[in-house]
């Protein structure tokens, strides 16, 4: 029983990691290539350092970000798969948003 509800925690655990305040922009600047601290932090509307300082060691913590030895920050090979797999995601969310327009809204 305890094996049959391991998918559903490792999927818990993602929706947590990418509901957090920040993560999923943060990895949303990082898809076209490295960044580093300062850069990131003007891309992200500048948040507090101290704020984008948490959430890069919660990314690297988490496997999807590592910091290069130049100090810039990247998306991991499991990182980079994140993209795709949101996609269908995305597409639902898409529909999702239509269908919660309010009717003297909708073409």
């Amino acid at each position: 029983m305890e094996m049959a509800n391991a998918p559903r925690r490792s999927m818990m655990a993602v929706l947590d990691l990418l509901g957090q305040r920040w993560n999923m922009r943060i990895l949303w600047e990082l898809r076209s290539g490295p960044l580093g601290f300062l850069e990131l932090r003007r891309r992200t509307d500048d948040i507090s350092s101290s704020v984008l300082a948490t959430r890069l060691r919660t990314l690297i913590d988490a496997r999807v970000l590592i910091k290069d030895a130049d100090g810039s920050y990247r998306l991991t090979e499991l990182g980079d798969e994140l993209g795709p797999a949101l996609e269908p995601l995305w597409q639902w969310a898409q529909r999702w948003n239509e269908g919660n327009k309010p009717a003297d809204h909708r073409p």
